[in-house]
């Protein structure tokens, strides 16, 4: 079915024209949710051209192209109609303005207590060295306060800290890891955008679904095996069963993964 031929008055809504294609094809919604893994409400959402369960555009034009394959329509076709009925693609945004901010943002400088304890010692043996001669005239007697004082406040100077190295260190990335051996452990972190994400458990249900904010951790557990749908695959860091999956797919990509216990390479 060609969604590209017909005049903009005659021509179908996206959504009519995926539920046409289907009933065509003969297949049910079930099927189609079952062949795509794009769930039986959105399905029945976006043909009734209803996308508030997308989650937003850029979800919304991956359920349209994963839908429009598996019914024999244009993806790209179909996408750029939706964007014309919804007032068409933003335009990108640069990445480095994403993080500017955070980029200019001057660390703020510790005061150096060691370096002003020093000084202050060297300030009071020297107010007491210059009192001492001035007053005692160079004996002996005058020579003995100073030999005892100088000792006791050298150590205070080593007795104190520095406090660039007693910092507590920068927690490692894979310190989140510590996953029980008999449960399937999920651990997601936003770190280039956001991403829409969906977990079933190894019944099928429903566990978590919404957008994961940049920044944002979610951390999902079950006894056997965990579903996932990444909106953004590339975008979202992901450690499972204490070990970080090093490519979970692209930047702006809906990527549906499985993960059981033990190694997430098996999964």
């Amino acid at each position: 079915m060609s969604i590209g031929n017909s005049s903009d008055q005659d021509r179908p809504s996206v959504g009519r024209a995926l539920r046409q294609a289907r009933i065509d094809a003969r297949l049910t919604v079930e099927e189609i949710s079952t062949s795509t893994r794009v769930r039986v409400p959105i399905v029945q959402a976006i043909e009734q051209d209803d996308y508030s369960r997308c989650g937003g555009d850029v979800y919304a034009r991956g359920h349209l192209r994963t839908l429009a394959r598996a019914v024999g329509l244009d993806a790209d076709a179909l996408v750029e109609q939706y964007d014309e009925e919804h007032g068409g693609r933003p335009e990108p945004t640069a990445p480095a303005t994403l993080f500017e901010a955070e980029r200019i943002r001057p660390e703020p400088r510790r005061p150096n207590w060691t370096a002003a304890m020093v000084a202050a010692i060297v300030v009071v043996i020297g107010f007491v060295g210059f009192t001492l001669v001035s007053g005692g005239g160079g004996g002996e007697e005058s020579g003995k306060p100073v030999a005892e004082d100088t000792p006791s406040a050298t150590p205070s100077t080593s007795e104190k800290p520095s406090p660039s190295k007693t910092g507590d260190p920068k927690p490692s990335e894979s310190a989140i890891a510590g996953a029980p051996a008999d449960k399937v452990t999920v651990r997601m972190t936003a770190e280039d955008g956001n991403s829409w994400v969906s977990a079933k458990d190894h019944n099928g249900k429903l566990v978590h679904e919404g957008v994961l904010k940049e920044g944002d951790s979610k951390t999902l557990t079950d006894d056997k095996r965990l579903d996932l749908v990444l909106g953004n695959a590339g975008g979202v860091k992901l450690f499972v069963n204490g070990k970080e999956v090093e490519h979970a797919g692209e930047v702006g990509q809906v990527q549906r993964l499985s993960y059981t216990r033990g190694d997430p390479e098996a999964g």
